[in-house]
Parts: structure tokens; sequence; C-alpha cells
């Protein structure tokens, strides 16, 4: 019951408030995929979508042939969520490829559509490759979608004849999204790259301005930083794999790249000071990525305060070679190393992930997994009688990606997406007439898809939900009745998920996080082993090694942005899987720290500190692994059991990094 306070003297229950129940609220993880994000509208690809999917309904009714601009829309509709990239190769990437394998799978589905059985093998061995191939990558997440998607879609649905007509429909309307997107490459070639390296360097800047400051403000600016680098670094490696030779605008923006790596690294020493840095550094950097944005030359004219300490000078010393460098003319061709490695050829990544889907058990279990609950589906809509009974599956297919998000939250946020999307379809099928009303109506609910998208899963739900109803309208002529087996067909996929895609598997009941945070630890004792092991003699092997420490400390970012990616996830999931995430996530941001910590050390000795002891290197290294293997073994923390702490050492520059590791074992051992 609520309590009132006055002056700060507590008083019991309010006599207004006496005897009433305070109403159940939802559960936290039901709200929190019910919360909209505060991600920004894409307006360009709002404004593809409603040309994209209405332009063919138009040209239909033109030619008297709605059900082919039905088609053609139905395949713009796959292109319209598949296109969220900035860079324009990742572009036809999202949407070509899955509209390839979408072409495959209604061609299947048509063949094998109203053969009874033999339709229930066909899509149960589809959904078995759909569900294995999903775990190569995003784009091949997204394409396998397609496949069982419109492979579902061919067999539930009378397509024209011949069965080649369905194909090209869906793939043109597809294409035409392509087209549309694609529009700006030949202005605007090389600005998303150039964009994403730019916002690296503003999220540095907001780092910088949050180092030494209160709160958690550090950390979460430097998660951001973690995920610039990596959208950054993605695009332009990505694109350099594919150009022959050396491009000069793309080795110039891999410079300005790997210049901001000393900065990135010299901010957990600056946030170790204490204080807050002056406001002109931060100041700085944004003007460097105006620069970088922009495209600018010139002489850098940099007024920053005297250095006092190791890690200022470091500040310092990184922030002047980062300017002379964004604004160098010609940066050398030969200084710019790649700090994920190089990446291998398209070939033999191509075969590489193959053979890796083909040997994975977690492939083979999702895929298992997925053909079950599509094989049940159908199954049932064969033996019983189910209006528009491929919904279905089709529902079934849209929840049941568990690299989307939690399975369970999917599908409960299905269920309530659908819901407020079919209120918004029953306003437009029984208002508005057939015919060429549909197109400006169509304009509107289309724009809305990647509007609402942003906002989250049950948003994106709710505005595509009134759009396939719409279409399927155009389809089958059935108008509002369409709205009552959508949402009883809608239900039963999502009971069929839950039960046989969720429940009655094992891994549904446990978080991974324990497991990927204990790799990230024992790659936490390998950096601290390369940042201050023995180095070679050599100036080529100094060089060698600094680039291995380098690219060591890019992946275990790499990795725990992973793992808070993994714990948001969990945390979505009903009790007990939320509540053992939530418990796990001191850890996560101890272990945050303790890498921290070690670049910090690392960068005070680059300007002056004196070394650690190799007797204390080993200690910690040894402590790490010693605090993986507790990890990957336990399923809360407070069962990890730590060994206590060694005696302390003289005070050195790994100081800080101790404080760390005392501060995971606290979590550890609460009472010790």
């Amino acid at each position: 019951m609520s309590t009132e306070r006055t002056e700060g003297i507590p008083s019991g229950p309010s006599r207004h408030t006496q005897g009433r129940i305070r109403p159940p609220a939802p559960p936290g993880w039901l709200l929190k995929g019910l919360r909209p994000s505060t991600a920004p509208i894409p307006w360009a690809a709002v404004l593809r979508a409603g040309i994209a999917m209405a332009l063919p309904l138009a040209v239909g009714f033109a030619l008297d042939e709605p059900e082919y601009g039905a088609l053609v829309s139905m395949g713009a509709l796959s292109g319209v969520i598949g296109d969220t990239a900035d860079a324009y190769r990742m572009r036809v990437l999202n949407i070509a490829v899955p509209q390839f394998f979408g072409a495959v799978g209604v061609a299947l589905g048509t063949l094998v559509f109203g053969h009874g059985w033999l339709t229930v093998g066909v899509l149960t061995l589809i959904a078995l490759v759909s569900g294995m191939i999903s775990s190569i990558g995003t784009v091949a997440s997204v394409s396998g979608l397609m496949l069982l998607l419109y492979s579902v879609v061919g067999a539930g649905l009378p397509m024209p004849q011949p069965w080649w007509t369905a194909p090209l429909l869906l793939s043109a309307g597809g294409l035409f999204v392509l087209a549309l997107s694609l529009i700006g490459w030949p202005l605007r070639g090389r600005q998303p790259e150039r964009s994403a390296v730019a916002a690296a360097y503003r999220a540095v800047a907001d780092s910088l301005e949050a180092a030494g400051g209160p709160g958690q403000a550090y950390e979460e600016r430097r998660h951001q930083v973690t995920q610039a680098l990596n959208q950054a670094y993605d695009l332009v490696l990505g694109r350099r794999a594919r150009v022959h030779g050396r491009s000069p605008s793309l080795v110039r923006m891999l410079a300005q790249l790997n210049v901001l790596i000393p900065l990135v690294e010299a901010a957990p020493a600056a946030n170790l000071l204490g204080r807050p840095l002056s406001p002109v550094i931060p100041a700085a950097v944004r003007e460097l990525a105006a620069a970088v944005e922009e495209g600018r030359t010139g002489t850098p004219v940099l007024d920053l305060p005297v250095p006092a300490s190791q890690s200022e000078r470091a500040l310092d010393a990184a922030l002047r070679h980062a300017a002379a460098s964004v604004l160098l003319a010609e940066p050398d061709p030969n200084n710019v190393d790649d700090r994920l490695g190089r990446p291998a050829a398209l070939g033999v990544r191509a075969r590489r992930a193959v053979r890796d889907m083909m040997f994975s058990e977690a492939s083979w279990r999702y895929g298992l997994r997925l053909a079950l609950c599509i094989g049940l589906a159908q199954a049932l809509v064969s033996v019983v009688e189910i209006e528009r009974s491929y919904w279905v599956a089709l529902t079934v297919t849209f929840v049941l990606k568990p690299d989307f998000g939690s399975v369970f939250s999917r599908a409960v946020l299905r269920a309530v997406g659908t819901a407020a999307g079919l209120f918004i379809a029953a306003a437009v099928l029984s208002e508005v007439p057939r015919g060429w009303w549909d197109v400006p109506v169509m304009v509107v609910l289309a724009a809305l898809i990647p509007a609402f998208s942003v906002r989250g899963y049950a948003f994106q739900t709710a505005a595509i939900t009134p759009v396939i109803l719409l279409l399927s309208d155009l389809l089958n002529h059935q108008g509002f009745d369409l709205i009552r087996p959508r949402l009883l067909d809608s239900l039963i996929g999502c009971a069929i998920t839950l039960i046989a895609g969720y429940l009655l598997w094992p891994e549904s009941w446990r978080t991974r996080i324990g497991d990927r945070l204990a790799d990230t630890v024992e790659d936490a004792a390998r950096y601290v082993e390369r940042a201050f092991g023995p180095f070679p003699d050599t100036e080529a092997g100094l060089r060698a090694a600094r680039t291995a420490r380098l690219q060591a400390r890019r992946r275990i970012y790499r990795d725990l942005s992973g793992v808070r990616s993994e714990f948001q996830r969990a945390l979505t999931e009903p009790p007990p899987t939320g509540e053992r995430a939530a418990a796990w996530w001191p850890l996560v941001v101890a272990v945050e720290r303790i890498v921290d910590a070690t670049t910090a050390a690392r960068v005070r000795v680059n300007h002056g500190a004196e070394p650690p002891g190799q007797p204390e290197v080993t200690a910690i290294a040894a402590d790490l692994r010693a605090l993986a293997h507790g990890v990957r073994h336990a399923d809360t923390p407070t069962q990890l059991h730590p060994p206590a702490p060694p005696t302390a050492p003289t005070p050195s520059v790994l100081s800080p990094v101790r404080q760390e590791l005392t501060a995971a074992r606290a979590i550890a051992e609460p009472n010790r």
C-alpha cells in the first residue's frame, strides 16, 4: 500500500488509501518490450516505403490487374522491412539477397500448393534449411526468413499461373525498393561510410566529456563508442574488401578510424583521474568529426591545456596525432593497418560460414525447432479446417527468430501488436471502398512501417498487419471477414511457438550470458598478457605486438557489446531467465572496468609509468582465468566461489586492475 511522508517523518498508511488493493501491474519484461525506442525516424525510408508499395497498386488498377499489383506490393513489403542499412553496398545485400531466396521460396510453395501432406513435408524441410542458414549472419538470417515466409505464402494462397509468375512479380517489388534506395548512390556513394567515421569521433567526444564525472555516464558513453566503432569498421572494411587495389578515399577513412584508437585508449586513463576534463578537449574532437564528415583538410590549430599527468599527456598526444592525420590531405597508405585484421576474400568467408553452419550444434538445434513448429502448424491446418490457414505458419515464421530477440516476448508482443493492427485494418476494410482509394491508404500505411519499426517489435507488427490484410483483400476479396481469422490464426501460431518452440527446449530456460561472459573474461586475461608481456627486441616485432594488442582490445570490446546485447535480450524473458540475467549484470560491468583499467595502465606505461613485473602480470591473468572458469560453470554469480585475493603487492600501474578484480570478487561473494 502507498505511504505518506511529511518533512522526512514516515507515517503509516494514508487514511485515503487504507483498505485499497493496488491493481496488478504488467510484468517488467512485457513493459520493456512495449516501451517505444527513442531511435530517430528514418524519413528517407518512410518516403521510399510509401512510394514503393503504393505505386504498384496504382499500376495494377490502371492495367485492370489489381492482383498483380498486390503481388508486386507484397514483394516490396519484404524490401521495405529489409531497407535498414545506411551504406549503399549493404542495401544491395540486405534487399537483393533476401529477394532471391524469397523468389525461390514462393516458387517451391506454388509447386506444392494443394498437395496435402506433401506440402507439410516440403515446408518442414524448408523450415529446417531456413533455420540453419539463419545462423550464418544478419543477411543470411533475413534470407532464411524470406525463404520460409514466401514458401508458406505460395503453399497457402492460389497464385497466378504459370508457376514463375508469382516469383517474378514478388521479385519486381523488392527490386523496385532497391532501385529507390540506390538513387542517391552516384552523388553520395561514400557519404554513409564517412558519416559513420564521424559518428565514431562524436561518440569518443561524448565519452571524454563524461570521463571523471559522477555516476555511470562514462560506462554508457564508452559502450556507445564501441557500437560506433563497430559500425564504422564494418562499413569501411567491408567496402575495402570489395575494392581491387587501394582506394584513396577508403585508405583515408581507415586511417582516420585508426588514429582514433589512441584517443579511445586514453579515455579510460582520463576517467581514472576522477575529475572532469577541460571542455576544450571534447570540443576539439567534435571539430575533428565535422572535418571528417565534410572532407576538410588543412593545418590543425589546437589550443589545449597543458597536461599535468601521464594520462593527460597520453590524451594530449593522441588528440594532436588524430588532428594531424584527419586534416592531412594524403594519408600514408603504408601506415594503414586493419584493427580487426584484413577481411578474408568473399569466397573464403562464404565457404567458412557454410562449413561452420553444417557442423554447428546450435544451427541444427534451431533448424529443428523451426522445422518442428512449422510441421505442427501445417499438420494442424491439414487436419482441422481453419480459414486463411497459412497465417498460422506465417506467425510461427515471424516469431521463432531467436536472433531477432526473445522468442517468448516476441510471441506475446506479436499477439499485442496484431490486435492493435487489426483495429486499424478493421477501419480500413469497413470504411474504404475497394479500388483506387486503396492507393492513398497504402501510401499512409506503408510509410508507417519504417516509422514504427524503429520503435519496437510490437509497433512494427501493428504497422505491418493492416498492410498485409489490405493486400490479402485484393487477392481474396473477403473484406472485413479477414479480421477474425487473422486474429485467431495469429493466436494459434503464437501458442504453437510458445509450446513447441520455447517450453520444450531446455536452452529456452537459461541465459547464454554466463558462457559468453566467460569467453570475454578469458580474452581479458590474454589481453593483460599481451599488454604487459615480454616484448620483442626488434622494431618489426614491437610493431606486430602493438597491432596484436590493439586487435585484442577491439575484439574484447566487441565481445562485451555482444554480451550487453544478449543481456538486454534476456531481460525480456519471463522469470527465471530474466532474473538470472539481471543477476549477471554487475559482473558484466565489472569485467568492462577491468578491461578499461588494463587499457589505462598500458597508456600510462607508454607515457612514462614504471612497467609492472611479470609475476604480477601472470598472477592477474591467472586470476582472470579462474574467474572465467567459475562463470562458465555457475548459474548465478553467487555460485562462483572465487579464491581469496592474494596479499596485496607493492602499488604499481596495475593497482587499478587489481582493485576492479577485488570488486568482481565482492559481486561473486557479497558476504565475504
